[in-house]
């Protein structure tokens, strides 16, 4: 089943089943009307599994850095964009079960849809082949994407990279305000809150506007990274 999706991936399922839930899609479910499992919760557990993986290289290939440019670099990696990237050069969209509504809309080749299923396919490999073989996967993929990680890459918009993040879930944009500006003018440390639909993300700091609120964007990524879910609304 999904030979040449396998050979892609460089991983065989023991399991085919898991692989089969990786790759149906939640639309499914609701066409049928009647419980259908389908890759929400490997995707949450891809998700953790990618975060652990490339948190764990970053840490030993780059011991001069510390947790700031080690999270903007993570957060690089594992945005949106870049996962559905290695979602294409799997081909994922071909072998996706979904339903005829979200085909007619062009969901094989949705951003949002070829990111979700390529961290449930990781949490697919971690269930069956367990933590080494799940490695193996995740640095094969990105040693193709970047370069064998030669050099740490840098999160140059961590603000475009938030909205990006959130715009999956929802149509409204971050906002950002500023809570403080304290010591004298030709040295002002500013601090900045992110919200989104009215819960307040994070917090940051900076000698500029500019500079508190891509500090608020990073330290957003972070957290919503670490809760593995986007907040809920308030109201």
């Amino acid at each position: 089943m999904h030979q040449d999706l396998q050979n892609r991936l460089g991983y065989v399922f023991k399991n085919p089943g898991l692989l089969q839930l990786a790759l149906t899609h939640p639309s499914v479910a609701h066409e049928q009307g009647v419980p259908v499992q389908h890759n929400q919760r490997l995707e949450f557990l891809g998700d953790a599994v990618l975060q652990l993986i490339l948190t764990r290289e970053l840490y030993q290939k780059f011991p001069e850095f510390g947790e700031g440019p080690l999270t903007k670099a993570r957060a690089k990696l594992v945005n949106r964009q870049a996962l559905a990237e290695m979602g294409r050069r799997l081909d994922l969209g071909r072998h996706l079960i979904i339903s005829r509504g979200e085909e007619a809309h062009g969901g094989r080749e949705r951003s949002s849809t070829l990111a979700d299923a390529f961290e449930a396919m990781l949490g697919a490999v971690f269930l069956d082949g367990g933590f080494d073989a799940a490695a193996e996967v995740i640095l094969h993929g990105f040693r193709d994407a970047f370069g064998d990680l030669s050099g740490i890459p840098v999160l140059e918009n961590p603000k475009g990279e938030l909205q990006e993040l959130l715009q999956t879930h929802s149509a409204e944009a971050p906002h950002y305000h500023v809570v403080s500006a304290t010591g004298p003018d030709h040295d002002r440390i500013f601090e900045c809150t992110v919200h989104h639909e009215g819960v307040e993300l994070a917090r940051g700091r900076g000698k500029s506007k500019k500079a508190a609120e891509s500090e608020a964007a990073l330290a957003a990524l972070k957290f919503l990274r670490q809760q593995g879910r986007m907040p809920e609304k308030v109201g």
